[in-house]
């Protein structure tokens, strides 16, 4: 018989090693969260959070060994959205959060699996997260919660092959010797929606035949795919045999029969007919040379000049307009003459007057420059013009000649004014473009709460100035506006959260109280 001091020593050792192996699988779980998921337990601290994030995605579950799962998989997604959303943790089988589940009237216990993911925009409920429990919805979803799934997602997209990566298209070709068709598109983007549908049905009917896969390139880390396959816009739908680029696919209004029928006999798309030059079609507008201009506005005391680019947009949009106007003011002898110039061809007309942007539209007056007229875009507006041409009204100032503290930057100054702020939030716009305007005042107001810390910047490049062109094609803007941010100079991520004041401001403040962590946790290593 051992000795009773033994006895208590060999219990008190299985009594610790009894409560070792109840905290351990805890102690373990522990290790493995990241430190970017917050752990709440008390109301007032969930209630602190909603207030100061406007982006957070709440894991509640029944005990901390049934969120063991789904907290692996959220440590790997609050990685990739720090500074944009936050992941937060409450268990409700650990004694101080219960109440709070209580109160929030959460009870994952009644779940499948006994977890529950909601999710809080701008401090309330927003919706319960119902789409794919993988790192790649979730990210998707936390970068923007209004969006729409991604389209693997979809059920009925479930035979599309789809691609996330250069690395796994390349292994595609290699592997697949099937007639493949691969749609490059980008999320947003209107056309690819509506072509979805016929090509999902498509791949369904021509599953084990053919091929047909999907793949989003429009981050800027497939810029170098996109050069390769000159894709200038979305969809581009390739042709592929036994791995072989062959031609594209340009039926994108096409029908499921469209798509199967023309893989069944695939056909390069027939040559584009050369468009005839503006300058060579027949008009009542005088198109204008680097020649005969000087002697044209001398010989004619009254000229409305359209500087164009046959590129442009919205100078063939005004075409039709612009000649109409011309034909009306042709037969009143009186009323002036509607002139054009290739402004790519005749650049030094264009460079002496100034000219930066397509269509810019000039008045003449006895042979000099009188005015430049903006507003004149519809053949209404331009024959009253012509009838009693007036000075335009004042235009409004650009948002780089209004006080502010946004920071304008020009190509030349770009990453040596980044450099010294250690957060840079930058806005790549287009001063006419329309959703570029309407976020104007709301990035302006969230650059004034930060506006004493010289560490932090809000600042905008104007992408239509010739000095920032390269800039913005360097800096992968493909459509305006285009949110980045930047830690000293360096291009960190893209911003795809709402475009409102609140919205500016939590990104750049979550950046800010990550700090204020990392420090304290430095303090206390010290």
């Amino acid at each position: 018989m051992a000795p009773a001091g033994q006895c208590w020593g060999m219990r008190g050792r299985r009594m610790l090693l009894l409560h070792v192996l109840i905290i351990f699988p805890s102690i373990l779980l522990a290790l493995k969260i990241s430190p970017l998921i917050e752990k709440i337990s008390e109301h007032k601290d969930f209630k602190k959070l909603l207030r100061t994030r406007n982006n957070v995605l709440v894991l509640y579950s029944k005990s901390a060994q049934a969120a063991e799962r789904q907290l692996k998989l959220l440590s790997d997604v609050a990685q990739d959205v720090r500074g944009r959303a936050t992941v937060a943790w409450i268990d409700c089988g650990d004694s101080e959060s219960r109440k709070l589940c209580k109160k929030m009237k959460v009870d994952p216990a009644a779940k499948t699996g006994g977890t529950e993911l909601l999710h809080y925009k701008d401090g309330t409920f927003h919706t319960e997260y119902n789409r794919a429990a993988t790192y790649k919805s979730m990210v998707a979803f936390l970068k923007d919660p209004e969006g729409a799934p991604l389209w693997e997602e979809n059920p009925e997209a479930k035979d599309i092959v789809h691609i996330d990566s250069e690395k796994d298209f390349r292994k595609l070709l290699k592997k697949e010797d099937r007639p493949m068709l691969m749609m490059f598109y980008a999320p947003w983007c209107g056309v690819c929606k509506r072509l979805m549908p016929a090509y999902q049905q498509a791949a369904t009917e021509l599953k084990g035949t053919y091929v047909l896969a999907g793949m989003n390139v429009f981050p800027p880390e497939f810029d170098r795919l996109k050069e390769e396959y000159n894709v200038k816009g979305y969809p581009t739908v390739l042709y592929f045999e036994k791995g072989k680029y062959k031609f594209n696919f340009e039926k994108y209004g096409a029908t499921a029969k469209d798509i199967t029928d023309w893989l069944k006999n695939p056909q390069a798309p027939a040559p584009e007919q050369p468009e005839v030059p503006w300058s060579e079609q027949e008009s009542a507008v005088h198109h204008l040379t680097d020649a005969d201009f000087d002697q044209f506005v001398q010989d004619h005391p009254s000229v409305l000049v359209m500087f164009y680019a046959p590129w442009c947009g919205h100078c063939k949009k005004m075409k039709p307009d612009y000649e109409k106007a011309a034909e009306v003011l042709s037969e009143e002898s009186a009323s002036g003459v509607l002139a054009a110039v290739d402004a790519t061809v005749h650049r030094s007309l264009a460079e002496r007057f100034h000219v930066s942007g397509f269509p810019t539209m000039k008045y003449f007056a006895d042979g000099e420059e009188k005015y430049t007229v903006p507003h004149l875009r519809t053949e209404q507006k331009i024959v009253e013009f012509m009838h009693n041409p007036e000075a335009p009204p004042a235009p409004e100032p650009q948002w780089e000649d209004k006080p502010s503290s946004v920071l304008h930057l020009l190509g030349d100054d770009f990453r040596e004014s980044l450099k010294k702020k250690k957060h840079a939030l930058v806005m790549f716009y287009a001063p006419w473009c329309p959703h570029c305007k309407n976020a104007v005042p709301d990035f302006t107001t969230a650059a004034e709460e930060f506006k004493e810390d010289r560490k932090i910047a809000y600042a905008a490049v104007d992408c239509t100035k010739e000095k920032n062109q390269d800039l913005c094609k360097q800096e992968g803007v493909e459509g305006f506006p285009t949110f980045s941010y930047y830690n000293y100079g360096k291009f960190t991520e893209k911003y795809n959260g709402e475009r409102s004041e609140s919205a500016f401001i939590s990104f750049i403040r979550s950046l800010r109280e990550m700090d204020h962590v990392k420090l304290g946790k430095k303090k206390e290593e010290l």
